[in-house]
């Protein structure tokens, strides 16, 4: 069993296999570790959810994944298995032509993303001739259709128009349009909905759970929306100070969730099931410094239970174990103390 994630590490049998990745940034004030050990495992047709604060160390892991850290700037390591193939260790090139073919990403922000001096359908059409031997034309009708596809209408004229002339919700369709152009088995969505109202959302979660099952694709979804995660996610990896502090099952991290900061989480997420007079109970503090972590557990000086560890919060980092069949967590409280915790004290009060 593996000590990060409970699982079985097993490259042939995870399409996506993660393990003890580090991401570093040397800087003037010391060492940046965005990413400090992580490891989990993804197989085709299912959806992980990342979640925790901006600062956790979610992007990063995006980009590492995909190879798009620049290595003069970030130390990596680690192993990444993707469908049998490490890619910390390959040449840029060899990364390069997976990009798109085999994994892709939806950025948070599709107009930056995009190029803004060329249309959506000529970005379109070079991220497909750039995997595949067809002519402009060939390429242009299947940017057309793609743009059909997630839903874009009138994609024979909206083919030619700028990012700039598509609202939000339309930039973002137009987005996933570009990275689902090769069919890639892996698709990264980087806080796909942030900046879209709740029903742009709505249309977007639909559309990538359509897509998937139709390409059957393994979905990272990143973002610190846990109604998102509810939404569309089979496994959700919880992430503080650049590493994992639970990892499991939708409905075990949802139900009974049993590290302190994923209480905090939960209870920082407005609910439509409880009277609007009730007020949030948002996490004390702010992210550590990921320069300077805290000692011992990175999250003891914000728990509100640290005194029961005898002083091991301060003192000692725990490890990730597993308490029940694919649910795992980095806490030192005993499991027995954190389940009556949530059922008796934290529970309630959601």
């Amino acid at each position: 069993m593996d000590e990060q994630t409970g699982g079985t590490v097993d490259g042939a049998k995870s399409f996506l296999d993660v393990r003890d990745l580090r991401i570093h940034f040397p800087t003037d004030d010391g060492l940046v570790k965005s990413v400090d050990g992580l490891t989990f495992q993804l197989d085709r047709g299912r959806t992980l959810g990342i979640v925790g604060e901006s600062g956790s160390g979610k992007s990063v892991t995006s980009l590492g994944v995909l190879g798009l850290h620049n290595r003069r700037n970030a130390e990596v390591s680690g192993e990444i298995w993707l469908d049998g193939t490490e890619l910390v260790a390959a040449p840029p090139d060899d990364v390069r032509r997976l990009r798109g073919r085999e994994m892709a990403m939806i950025f948070q922000d599709p107009l930056s993303a995009m190029h803004p001096h060329y249309t959506v359908g000529n970005q379109i059409i070079e991220a497909y001739r750039v995997h595949n031997n067809v002519s402009k034309g060939v390429a242009r009708k299947h940017a057309i259709d793609m743009l059909g596809r997630v839903g874009i209408p009138r994609p024979d004229r909206r083919v030619d128009d700028y990012p700039h002339q598509f609202s939000g919700g339309m930039r973002q369709r137009a987005m996933i349009a570009m990275a689902l152009s090769c069919d890639p088995e892996l698709l990264i969505a980087d806080e796909p909905t942030t900046a879209l109202d709740v029903t742009v959302q709505a249309q977007i979660l639909d559309l990538l759970r359509d897509l998937q099952q139709e390409f059957n694709s393994a979905i990272i979804m990143i973002t610190h929306d846990l109604g998102v995660v509810a939404e569309l996610s089979d496994d959700i990896l919880v992430m503080y100070g650049g590493r994992c502090v639970e990892y499991g099952p939708v409905d075990d991290v949802f139900h009974r969730p049993e590290h302190p900061y994923t209480w905090g989480l939960l209870g920082s997420m407005p609910r439509l099931d409880r009277p609007p007079s009730e007020r949030l109970m948002p996490i004390k503090g702010t992210p550590p410094s990921l320069i300077n972590l805290p000692t011992g557990c990175a999250f003891h000086p914000r728990c509100a239970f640290e005194d029961l560890t005898q002083g091991k919060g301060t003192t000692e980092r725990p490890e990730l174990r597993e308490t029940s069949p694919g649910h795992s967590v980095a806490c030192h409280l005993a499991v027995e103390q954190r389940r009556r915790i949530w059922t008796d004290e934290i529970a309630p009060k959601l």
